[in-house]
């Protein structure tokens, strides 16, 4: 049952998640694939409330890769510990927790069958399951929501913990430039006092990687305008996490006010897309578009998903013709889609 409708007060929120834990001698927290600061964060708070609540062993996992080189410096700078999800931490363990996903099998490696004790999220999903279900879409970073317990529970906040929910709030709202609400600007003001300034500056000054500019550097030069709106794409990459970063990037442009970024990562099509046009919802805008070959969705103001490369048929290998035929059908779906959506 969702516990965000208007008669749940956070104390509520509390009591339902202490009686999961209670009992509890180990909790898996999974992160969703490729973790961001928000979802790293996240999954730190959970973890010092479950040693709160005298859980003895908590490990966090996470499928697929951590590239984007802030994330890098987050799990570096702040000694998180993040081991390599397998299906035998579900068996391994008390209960699991999601943070920052809500899914069974979407954007994790989680079995689609299974149901988590504890999900705690802010993304726009249906039929969210679960013993302790905390889903919140009107709130713009799961790290908000973990605070607020902290808080409520009364649990010490040191500055390692704080720095990351502080970097985790930061970063899923652009400096609060983006979906930023009542709820993030309340929780960074708690969080700041305990956090360590100089090292929030050294997460954000993280340095790119020759790789992550050579990809921003395809995605600008494969730019395709239509009026104010936007699509490129990095062509068959490494670099899952330039793809947000140039949609955000190329956001920028005088005149732009959607982006769509895509890239080929083995056999899949990763997108993100961005938009500051208030009449759009950038979410709606790509499961309009898209939902009838993937995976995607999202917020208004960002969104992204994720499509198989069978869908476009066996091109032996040829990379070229099969980056020119990917970029034709999701740049003319995307510009019918946004030519139905004005």
């Amino acid at each position: 049952m969702s516990l965000d409708t208007p008669r749940h007060r956070p104390t509520d929120r509390c009591d339902s998640l202490l009686s999961v834990l209670g009992g509890a001698d180990s909790l898996a927290v999974v992160c969703h694939d490729n973790p961001d600061p928000d979802s790293i964060s996240s999954a730190l708070a959970l973890a010092a409330i479950a040693e709160s609540a005298n859980v003895t062993e908590t490990d966090l996992y996470y499928g697929g890769e951590i590239t984007h080189q802030q994330n890098r410096a987050m799990v570096n700078l702040l000694d998180v510990e993040l081991h390599p999800f397998a299906e035998e931490c579900l068996d391994s363990t008390d209960i699991v927790g999601f943070v920052d996903h809500a899914i069974p099998g979407q954007n994790n490696r989680v079995p689609a069958e299974y149901v988590p004790d504890i999900v705690i999220d802010h993304h726009p999903n249906e039929n969210v399951e679960g013993v302790h279900v905390d889903h919140r879409e009107d709130v713009g970073a799961t790290a908000s929501m973990l605070t607020e317990y902290l808080v409520e529970l009364d649990v010490e906040l040191d500055t390692r913990l704080a720095t990351a929910l502080l970097f985790g709030i930061r970063r899923e709202t652009l400096e609060f430039t983006r979906d930023a609400t009542e709820a993030e600007y309340t929780n960074a003001r708690h969080l700041h006092p305990h956090a360590d300034v100089d090292l929030l500056r050294r997460l954000s000054d993280s340095l790119f990687t020759h790789e992550t500019l050579d990809s921003i550097a395809d995605t600008i030069q494969n730019r395709v305008v239509r009026g104010s709106h936007l699509v490129s794409h990095a062509g068959r990459t490494t670099e899952r996490d330039t793809l947000p970063q140039a949609a955000d990037y190329l956001l920028n442009l005088e005149g732009v006010s959607t982006t769509l970024v895509f890239g080929i990562i083995d056999d899949t099509v990763h997108l993100s897309a961005r938009t500051r046009n208030p009449r759009i919802h950038a979410g709606d805008l790509l499961v309009g578009a898209f939902d009838d070959m993937g995976s995607v969705g999202g917020h208004r103001a960002m969104a992204g998903g994720a499509i198989s490369l069978g869908l476009f048929g066996a091109l032996d290998d040829r990379d070229d013709a099969l980056v020119e035929l990917v970029s034709k059908v999701l740049t003319e779906r995307f510009f019918e889609q946004i030519a139905g959506n004005p």
